[in-house]
């Protein structure tokens, strides 16, 4: 690593780092979905019970990535100024009620919808409060992040359930405006940080996001939309699990990208040297 005016790739956040996030997205958008369809109990359950267990997956790789684990507890103590401390603190409550339930307290969906969505939120500030990388400080990471929790979640929702052959109308209409959602969102923060990203980082975000564009949006689209539709009678199920697969895999790998690929920072901006001999004005 060479330190200098010239953009440099992160190297203080890996793989551990990046499934924190793919990890927390995914299952906290699958405890989304969930919580909003209308899947019999027993299936919700364990769906419910497979997002909070991706929620703690993540959380578990970043206790990996800590250098001293046994101080794990210190990012409880910090919640007025840092996005960790709150998106820790969340994770609680969003288990607790994702636990109860499990258990049967059915008036907790609502407050683990919101709970699940207010952790996605943490998980983008996170990455934005990064000021340093121009690829994570754009205030359009933040929605970006949330929109590619919930398309993942659902994503997974409909794999897990292909099986069932209950789809309705509604649902995968709501999936099909989660995945627009995010490539419209893709699209806006990739044409705002072109300006500012360096050239081997836009480089790594264009080749993870013809993926996200083609096989996780166009796609998946083009796959959903008979099922949103009424129209694809008995194919409807592997229809979405089909465009659920494209949609999570190519937002797991977008997230891989961004974290550890495309984190480059922008180097030293220094707009006066000093020079020995000539006094300062």
């Amino acid at each position: 690593m060479s330190y200098g005016p010239n953009p440099w790739q992160q190297a203080h956040w890996d793989w551990r780092a990046a499934g924190n996030f793919i990890c927390g997205g995914a299952g906290s958008g699958l405890v989304v979905f969930t919580l909003l369809s209308d899947a019999p109990r027993l299936p919700a359950t364990l769906l419910l019970l497979a997002g909070l267990a991706l929620v703690g997956l993540g959380l578990l790789c970043v206790w990996f990535e800590i250098g001293r684990p046994l101080r794990a507890l210190n990012v409880f103590f910090n919640p007025h100024t840092s996005w960790m401390s709150r998106e820790a603190l969340v994770s609680l409550v969003l288990f607790g009620l994702g636990l109860g339930l499990a258990a049967g307290v059915q008036s907790w969906g609502v407050p683990a919808v919101v709970a699940a969505l207010a952790f996605m939120y943490c998980q983008g500030r996170i990455v934005q409060a990064s000021r340093g990388i121009p690829a994570w400080r754009e205030p359009l990471t933040v929605p970006l992040f949330m929109a590619t929790g919930l398309a993942e979640g659902a994503g997974l929702f409909w794999v897990a359930t292909a099986w069932q052959g209950r789809t309705g109308a509604l649902l995968p209409a709501l999936f099909g405006a989660v995945v627009l959602a995010r490539w419209l969102l893709w699209r806006a923060w990739r044409r705002r940080i072109a300006p500012v990203a360096a050239p081997k980082a836009l480089a790594w975000i264009d080749r993870s996001g013809r993926k996200l564009q083609w096989l996780g949006s166009a796609a998946a689209l083009a796959l959903a939309a008979p099922a949103a539709a009424g129209l694809a009678g008995g194919w409807a199920a592997p229809l979405l699990a089909l465009a659920g697969l494209l949609v999570a895999a190519t937002g797991i790998h977008f997230k891989f990208t961004l974290i550890t690929r495309a984190s480059f920072n922008q180097g030293f901006a220094l707009s006066r040297l000093p020079v020995r001999g000539v006094p300062r004005t």
